[in-house]
């Protein structure tokens, strides 16, 4: 028995009458109740950033998770962004918000982030925490037999559904859509903050728009022997990159906020053969208008569309979200670069 909530539809749906979707796929659930989840991700920034310095940030980050209120699951990953910095990330999950909470007053590591000694030097260290209820959630795994992201939270398992294999399915599976558009308060027009903050030797603090979508996508290739390899290497992969680079350069046009690009690391800093998109949407009817409608993602989809059936159950290659809708996240600028995260798009205040 799974844990799910539902709720008495009065939003239309987006599934097309009598759809039974091509390719399986599955979705994250509890054998708990769960009534929040939470991904917070934590960053060392800088232009010069060698291994030393990002593998002392990891240890210091995951000394503090292994404390009683740490998160369920954590990654490590490494990102360089649109400014040519080098991003060390990691990410924790939970789904107990007291544990959360616990954690952010009590970890060596909530202190060191606030100490003033983050706001010189040449590295920044941006937090970006994101805490919605379970109802504003959905996820898709191309695959059930691999974690990863919230996947491997406690007491979790993979399910198999049907609310795939058309455009709309995404906003579907999140319970609330049953009887809430999502709409920004912004619209579909991505506003830009009104003032301009240096942001080096500064801290900062964003209050993400409400409703907006952060997306994490991701791609795991470990498995992969020759043939799906080479797949992936030739023909995936660059459709993947087009799309996100298409998504960069028109953020006002697509209504992204931000996008990295991140890779999975090994304890020793080794590139994993795994990688995931991080971006922030405006809204999710930004997100679908790129999704159904442009050739970048099109491409995407219908090529890993006829891969699925090509290969059926012998598919090595595995694909995967998890999307959140926010209620207003809080996001943390120290020291870092003024094109990091939100810091274009939604007006920053000054702590401290």
């Amino acid at each position: 028995m799974v844990f799910h909530m539902e709720y008495a539809r009065t939003v239309p749906e987006r599934r097309p009458k009598g759809h039974e979707p091509a390719a399986p796929r599955h979705a994250l659930r509890w054998t708990k109740p769960v009534a929040t989840i939470i991904s917070d991700y934590f960053a060392l920034q800088g232009q010069d950033l060698p291994w030393e310095s990002q593998n002392a940030f990891f240890h210091m980050v995951q000394t503090s998770f292994s404390g009683p209120d740490g998160p369920e699951a954590s990654e490590i990953m490494r990102s360089i962004d649109d400014a040519g910095h080098v991003n060390a990330v990691i990410v924790g999950y939970w789904t107990d918000a007291v544990a959360h909470a616990r954690f952010c007053l009590t970890a060596p590591l909530m202190a060191w982030f606030a100490d003033e000694a983050r706001l010189s030097g040449p590295h920044g260290v941006w937090r970006e925490t994101l805490c919605v209820p379970y109802d504003r959630h959905e996820t898709i795994y191309s695959e059930n037999w691999y974690r990863v992201g919230i996947g491997r939270t406690a007491d979790s398992e993979i399910v198999p559904i049907t609310t795939n294999g058309f455009f709309g399915a995404a906003r579907d599976r999140i319970p609330l859509s049953a009887i809430d558009i999502l709409q920004s308060p912004h619209g579909t027009t991505v506003p830009r903050a009104s003032k301009a903050f240096a942001g080096k030797g500064q801290r900062l603090m964003v209050l993400a728009p409400v409703n907006m979508v952060t997306l994490r996508s991701g791609q795991y290739w470990a498995h992969a022997k020759e043939e799906q390899l080479g797949d992936y290497v030739d023909n995936m992969r660059p459709r993947l990159m087009t799309g996100m680079n298409y998504l960069v350069d028109n953020k006002q046009e697509t209504g992204t906020l931000a996008l990295r690009v991140l890779t999975n690391l090994g304890e020793d800093g080794t590139e994993l053969k795994e990688t995931s998109v991080v971006a922030h949407f405006l809204s999710l009817e930004n997100l679908e208008g790129w999704a159904a409608s442009h050739k970048t993602h099109l491409d995407i989809y219908r090529h890993a569309i006829a891969m699925n059936r090509k290969y059926k159950q012998e598919r090595e290659f595995v694909s995967w979200h998890e999307l959140f809708v926010s209620l207003g996240a809080r996001f943390d600028y120290v020291n870092c670069h003024p094109e990091t995260g939100l810091l274009p798009f939604v007006d920053a205040f000054h702590i401290g």
